[in-house]
């Protein structure tokens, strides 16, 4: 069968120039690149991201809207694919490829309800978490330039904090985790409770902080 297949390749066309099977192969290679790019664009925008299923449109979403990568002084604010779809090719196209589990758990139901949502939070928020700890908060690094962050102008415990951050190797996600979606309840139980102690303080940084 490989042979025949070979032999049907290989042997020139009788009733088409070579010419036109290479501006055939031209044209459907470009409809097929625009057809892909078109693809790609149009699932990376937030409307798609947020209303093409119940399970964002009911959670993720709602959480996000009002946050500091939402609303802020400044007017300039994220989408979806900002934080969580890489830019370079190959590792877009890697992600695209695990969001089709996505399409899997929408079928099976895993996520259909707010509580089964909340059950699964942790797991899915420490997914992400390891993934941006991995590229050193890649997706970050699209928006913020640790080389042109003016300390001087940042709060001074904000200023302190980032100079130590950097000094020691840390990396964006260490420190800000819930800045735009809810942190999951073991992780709030685990902040209350080293509250409690006189531990360390862990904010939930959902919502924009105050101008000074």
């Amino acid at each position: 069968m490989l042979r025949r297949l070979w032999s049907w390749l290989a042997t020139p066309s009788a009733h088409w120039s070579l010419g036109a099977l290479l501006s055939a192969g031209v044209v459907a290679g470009i409809v097929a690149s625009v057809g892909f790019e078109a693809t790609m664009q149009a699932t990376n925008t937030e409307d798609f991201c947020s209303n093409s299923c119940h399970e964002m449109t009911d959670n993720v979403a709602k959480e996000f809207a009002g946050t500091s990568h939402d609303f802020n002084h400044s007017g300039v604010r994220t989408t979806c694919s900002d934080c969580h779809v890489p830019r370079p090719f190959i590792p877009k196209m890697i992600r695209k490829v695990k969001a089709t589990l996505e399409l899997y758990h929408h079928i099976l139901g895993t996520l259909d309800t707010p509580e089964k949502f909340e059950n699964h939070r942790l797991r899915m928020a420490n997914n992400v978490w390891r993934e941006m700890h991995g590229n050193d908060s890649r997706e970050c690094r699209n928006c913020h330039t640790v080389a042109k962050m003016a300390f001087d102008q940042q709060h001074t415990k904000a200023a302190e904090f980032h100079q130590n951050a950097f000094s020691e190797g840390k990396t964006c996600i260490d420190c800000h985790k819930g800045i735009a979606h809810n942190l999951p309840r073991e992780l709030l139980e685990q902040t209350g409770n080293a509250q409690a102690d006189g531990g360390a303080d862990i904010v939930d940084s959902t919502k924009p902080e105050k101008e000074s």
